[in-house]
């Protein structure tokens, strides 16, 4: 139900829409716009394929008052596209993304590491494409495996083999670390769970968590670096939002880092930002001390000097 009053967009999702007909197209679109002119919603977000996306179809979503636009996309190796069937190559995806945002829409590109033909350094690359074009925002989707699909047919011959969950966990890491450091904004990480996809899910790295154990593992390697360097040995605070991220879904990366290193004491603290850590009258960010274990330093560097402040223990044993 929407809103009486709302700034919210009114979005179609599930299919390509705009190879819908064009009388499809407006008569879904027509009262899509009375909700926004009614003040009930802030615009409108359609979900499309990359060769859908002509200049007349262009002008007639700018004219029926869409204001976002999101652009399948899926990999940007030519060599995924063909072995997929997307029945697109990157040059067009590319050409469709600089189009769509020359009409001024808010574009979206959704990304799918994993799919046949692809590996991790296919979707850190695909990565980089998309980053290249300025989107407003990504969607990261690792391949699944469906029943009903062609895809399912590769994957029973051994023709395919989708990543494993610990795999496309490490690789979206990475992935979320790179948008970050672009200020690239990810707007979900991992397919949605609905009746209609755990009735046909059949393989691959599928969670219904799976953004929450990825970014967890940001704090995995931040806490892996803590760890051997010693400096978590008095605890840790951060901000209080970030502690379930930090603890990890049910508690996985405190028994990790128990294994390793010992008890791990996290404090919630004032005056800390987000993703930003204290410990021994350090401050470190977590993107710095993913990035230092990826290098191989693990001397955390001092970043500002910290102040006390009351805490309330939390001491995760």
């Amino acid at each position: 139900m929407l809103p009486v009053q709302g700034d919210g967009e009114v979005a179609f999702y599930g299919g390509s829409f705009t190879l819908l007909s064009e009388r499809l197209q407006i008569e879904y679109l027509r009262p899509a716009q009375d909700f926004v002119r009614r003040g009930r919603a802030g615009g409108i977000r359609i979900s499309t394929r990359p060769d859908a996306l002509g200049d007349g179809t262009l002008r007639l979503l700018r004219d029926a008052g869409v204001t976002t636009i999101e652009v399948g996309c899926q990999s940007f190796c030519a060599t995924v596209l063909r072995a997929c069937g997307r029945g697109h190559n990157p040059a067009t995806a590319c050409d469709a993304i600089g189009r769509a945002r020359r009409y001024g829409f808010n574009v979206g590109v959704q990304l799918m590491p994993g799919l046949p033909g692809g590996d991790a350094g296919e979707g850190r690359r695909s990565l980089q494409c998309a980053l290249a074009l300025q989107p407003d925002f990504l969607r990261i989707y690792p391949a699944v495996v469906l029943r009903g699909t062609p895809m399912e047919a590769m994957w029973r011959s051994g023709a395919y083999r989708p990543f494993a969950l610990e795999e496309a966990i490490e690789i979206c890491a990475d992935m979320l670390l790179t948008c970050r450091a672009a200020s690239m904004p990810i707007i979900r990480l991992g397919l949605q769970g609905t009746p209609h996809l755990e009735e046909t899910f059949l393989a691959g790295p599928w969670h219904p968590a799976f953004g929450q154990l990825v970014r967890s593992r940001l704090w995995r390697r931040a806490l892996t670096l803590l760890g051997r360097s010693g400096a978590a040995k008095k605890g840790i605070e951060i901000h209080p939002a970030d502690l379930a991220e930090a603890i990890g879904h049910r508690r996985e990366n405190v028994l990790w880092f128990q294994e390793r290193f010992g008890d791990l004491h996290l404090f919630p603290g004032a005056g800390i930002s987000r993703s930003e850590i204290r410990c021994e009258q350090e401050r470190f960010s977590l993107d710095d001390l993913c990035r230092r274990l990826d290098s191989g330093n693990l001397n955390p560097s001092r970043l500002a000097p910290s102040t006390d402040v009351g805490k309330m223990a939390v001491h995760l044993v």
